[in-house]
């Protein structure tokens, strides 16, 4: 079986990562990404590469605001899916909130089991105001976004919410936050 190493993004890896997200964002999964957003961001991306330094996979942790991180840019190549990839690149974001002083991460994404197999909740998008008023009202699918919004309280169980809470009971959510999914 082929190793893959989680590592920090660097500029040389620009270029390979936006063709991943752009063939995602092709195919309605994700928004596209300039390159000149990608090199302005770069710090905020982890990647997956084989041991020949091939990027397969991608994705970023980025600060919202107060406490309050957004895991963004989320694609493992399409061959590769399935094998892990993806929840260890959520879970080296996870370890870099505690250096960040960031106490709650959210993603907007159209693949909510994933995440919540993570320990994220299912959150309505009214909660994250924050990300709407900075990004969305720019977005071409606002204000009928069709992304579910997913949370991850990670000063709920102080330490161990730093470990993914994968394979878990997942604690309930607080009155009024309830989603129910079809």
């Amino acid at each position: 079986m082929k190793q893959y190493s989680i590592r920090k993004a660097h500029q040389d890896d620009v270029k390979a990562m936006h063709e991943l997200l752009l063939r995602s964002a092709q195919k309605g999964l994700l928004l596209p990404r300039a390159l000149i957003y990608l090199y302005g961001h770069i710090r905020n991306f982890f990647v997956a590469e084989t041991s020949e330094g091939n990027i397969v996979a991608c994705c970023a942790l980025a600060p919202v605001w107060e406490e309050l991180g957004e895991i963004c840019s989320l694609v493992v190549r399409d061959d590769l899916q399935g094998q892990g990839l993806g929840r260890r690149l959520v879970e080296a974001c996870i370890s870099e909130c505690d250096a960040l002083h960031l106490k709650k991460i959210f993603a907007l994404t159209y693949q909510e089991n994933f995440f919540m197999r993570l320990g994220f909740k299912s959150v309505e998008k009214d909660i994250l105001p924050q990300k709407i008023w900075a990004d969305c009202v720019n977005c071409p699918k606002y204000p009928d976004c069709d992304e579910l919004a997913v949370l991850l309280d990670l000063s709920e169980n102080g330490e161990d919410a730093l470990r993914p809470r994968v394979n878990n009971a997942l604690p309930a959510p607080p009155p009024g936050k309830e989603r129910h999914c079809g």
